[in-house]
């Protein structure tokens, strides 16, 4: 009896669905991927043994490092509604140009007189520059309005109520934090977070 002959197939796949999705895939986490903001000063966190992310919208963060403070708050709106609303506390008219430097800004600690400088200045330069942190004094109270006027402009845009979070270095004097928990409790903010690593994780 003749041998029948099994027709041979390619081996050949069909691999365009699967780059397609590659492709998808690396465009999904490339769009919502968030790089992580460089501190202006070292801070070495403490660590703690509770891992709880922190939200990514209406919060604004504090942070304490070499007795200085520096100012950060999430959403590019928010950031401009601020800058605004400071500009006109201290009678100072900022561009649009600067209002969308300023929404781009991660984080920053310069008195709000050298604010416009500071902006003038482009991505390297802001860098290198040694900012002194933002006035905690009850004179100017410029942290006390930067952290009003962000709860305002929150509340205002989204709705929301602005959580608050203090990034304090683990060897900092405990002065520094006082002044910065004294000014949130002036504004009656008594519920607030302090950003720690996760005990045994890299903090880089």
């Amino acid at each position: 009896m003749p041998k029948v002959k099994v027709a041979r197939k390619s081996t050949s796949i069909d691999m365009t669905a699967m780059c397609d999705v590659a492709f998808l895939l690396l465009t999904f986490f490339i769009l919502t991927a968030k790089p992580r903001i460089e501190d202006p000063v070292p801070v070495d966190v403490p660590g703690s043994v509770k891992d709880i992310k922190l939200p990514e919208e209406n919060i604004a963060v504090i942070t304490v490092g070499e007795k200085k403070a520096f100012f950060s708050v999430e959403g590019n709106d928010v950031r401009k509604a601020v800058l605004e609303q400071m500009g006109g506390l201290y009678n100072i008219q900022f561009t649009p140009q600067e209002m969308n430097k300023f929404a781009a800004l991660p984080v920053f600690g310069v008195p709000i007189q050298s604010l416009k400088q500071f902006l003038a200045l482009d991505v390297e330069q802001r860098q290198r520059y040694p900012q002194p942190g933002i006035p905690r004094d009850s004179v100017s109270d410029e942290l006390f309005n930067w952290i009003r006027e962000s709860r305002k402009a929150v509340k205002a845009l989204h709705n929301q109520e602005m959580r608050v979070s203090i990034k304090g270095d683990s060897k900092e004097e405990y002065p520094t934090i006082k002044d910065v928990i004294a000014i949130l409790q002036r504004q009656k903010v008594n519920k607030f977070s302090l950003i720690t690593s996760l005990r045994g994780a890299s903090k880089d």
